[in-house]
């Protein structure tokens, strides 16, 4: 992606390729209006010309080994759709607002229509896809190609494409964050009542259920979508109209051209249209932060593989090349590795934008690169751990084997003693005894001879104490809200199906109403063609 001035035939760049907005002082490169807004002619130049050097490029700027440095053609075939309806839009309004005629508006629209079937790989070499799309169009349709381009820049241009194509990227994401956090409610139901060890600092720490670690994770994960969403609000908001940076003098008509390609408002300061890429950062940063929770999920389902607490299905595991027995959790490894791709691409870009000056600057061209690849490493990641929760195998039996380890229920003792008046740091330090000194009820009973000079049962009833050291028991005594009692998981279970139905809601009407708006430029357009 290149970025330009409005009609200077200043440079592209953009966040995937080009030049700067600086003007070109060949005739050949403007029209005799002012630099901003105007359109670009092309003089005498034959197709074969064009060809060669494209739309943009002049004999003082045609050449040399820096050209091949300059380019983004090969990267941009990611917007090159987005391009072409960045196209159509800006000249169906173009055609609204009269500023050109009917027949060169539906001349333009024509040639677009057969670049896009003839796709990426037909276009012209160029700087960018901005600049190839136009050469072609310029090579199907005349000079009068040349029109499309009126009162825009590339900067304007490049930055709606972007927006265009990423917030596609980032609905994707959030699809797979929703089938993640609906994976891991199924679970939860399942398991309500399915004991397991809880861990701190991984060492056993307290009995909880499966379905109490599962809500733990959706939570993260509803967190991550809400992020999302609220990043993809603020990538749809169009740029168009700002040109190189200080708007146009031709009487367009912006909110026109962003109701056409379905964004949902304005970023009305022309210089903030066309230089800012803070829904880049800021994509980039909700994506890592996602990522980040997979990995922990990643891990927790790694160790449980490990202790033979969970199965992973064989489409999500693989076998060592040479051990026939190993089963290995592979496709969360690569998981659990994703977050440090997604920490380097907010770092790298981070650091791109760190200090650039308003307006335009040629760096962005290699600040796009870091969102393309996070935004595709999450989404994969987010994908194949929906898929690696949704069909593991949990060890029941395992899991309850394993829940009351390293006295791992001695806490809800502290808690009965605490409740029948003993001093909770009191309490803390007989258990404490206890669990040096074998962790059962002998060993209680004479760490209260120690700590408190009596018998256990002057505090508690022995049966009571003995119900205490059940992991089952402990778990069900649990029951505050948000814990892991099962009479405190439903509800938790009901606010997380009541969030995921809305949040599934509000993607689809994102998703419809770019299809809408898709099928409605395709009805303008047809008006035309």
């Amino acid at each position: 992606m290149t970025e330009e001035s409005a009609h200077d035939g200043g440079e592209f760049t953009a966040d995937g390729g080009g030049q700067s907005d600086e003007p070109h002082t060949s005739s050949a490169s403007r029209s005799d209006g002012g630099d901003e807004g105007g359109e670009r002619s092309t003089g005498s130049r034959s197709s074969s010309d064009l060809r060669s050097d494209g739309v943009v490029r002049r004999d003082r700027f045609s050449g040399g080994p820096a050209r091949s440095f300059l380019s983004s053609l090969a990267a941009d075939e990611r917007i090159f759709e987005a391009d072409l309806e960045v196209d159509r839009a800006h000249t169906v309004m173009l055609a609204e607002q009269g500023i050109i005629d009917d027949d060169v508006a539906g001349q333009i629209l024509t040639a677009l229509d057969a670049i896009e079937v003839d796709g990426h790989g037909s276009v012209p070499d160029g700087e960018d896809v901005h600049e190839a799309i136009e050469t072609a169009v310029i090579q199907r349709s005349g000079a009068d190609g040349g029109k499309m381009h009126t009162a825009r820049s590339r900067n304007d241009e490049v930055a709606a494409c972007i927006r265009y194509r990423l917030r596609e990227d980032v609905l994707e994401a959030i699809e797979t964050t929703l089938a993640l956090r609906e994976s891991l409610v199924d679970v939860a139901e399942a398991h309500t009542e399915t004991i397991m060890p809880g861990y701190t600092h991984l060492q056993p720490a307290q009995p909880t259920t499966v379905a109490h670690w599962a809500l733990a994770y959706e939570g993260a994960v509803r967190r991550d979508t809400e992020r999302l969403l609220e990043v993809y609000g603020r990538i749809n908001q169009s740029p168009l109209g700002g040109a190189a940076f200080a708007g146009t003098t031709f009487d367009i008509d912006r909110e026109r051209v962003a109701d056409l390609l379905g964004f949902d408002g304005l970023v009305v300061n022309s210089m903030d249209a066309a230089s800012s890429r803070d829904f880049l950062l800021e994509t980039t940063q909700a994506l890592s932060t996602h990522a980040t929770t997979l990995s922990g999920l990643a891990e927790d389902v790694i160790i449980f593989a490990n202790r033979g607490f969970v199965d992973l299905a064989d489409d999500y595991s693989s076998t060592s090349s040479i051990m026939p027995q190993k089963k290995n959790p592979d496709t969360l490894e690569l998981v659990r590795a994703v977050a440090g791709d997604a920490a380097g691409g907010v770092q790298g870009l981070t650091t791109t934008l760190k200090g650039l000056p308003r307006a335009y600057n040629r760096d962005l061209q290699r600040a796009t690169t870091h969102a393309w690849k996070t935004v595709d490493a999450v989404t994969e990641a987010s994908e194949v751990a929906a898929g690696a929760v949704a069909t593991a195998d949990w060890n029941e039996a395992a899991l309850a084997a394993a829940a009351g380890d390293g006295f791992s229920t001695a806490t809800g003792v502290a808690d009965l003693l605490a409740a029948n008046g003993v001093p909770f740091r009191t309490a803390h330090e007989l258990v404490a005894l206890a669990a040096d000194n074998g962790a059962d009820y002998d060993a209680l009973e004479t760490a209260a001879q120690d700590v408190l000079g009596e018998s256990l049962a002057a505090h508690v009833e022995p049966a009571a104490v003995e119900k205490a050291l059940e992991p089952a028991e402990s778990v069900a005594s649990r029951d505050s809200q948000g814990g892991p009692a099962p009479d405190a998981v439903a509800p938790q279970i009901e606010s997380a199906r009541e969030s995921l139905a809305a949040d599934e809601e509000s993607h689809a009407a994102a998703t419809d109403g770019l299809e809408t708006a898709r099928e409605a430029l395709r009805s303008e357009v047809n008006g035309y063609v």
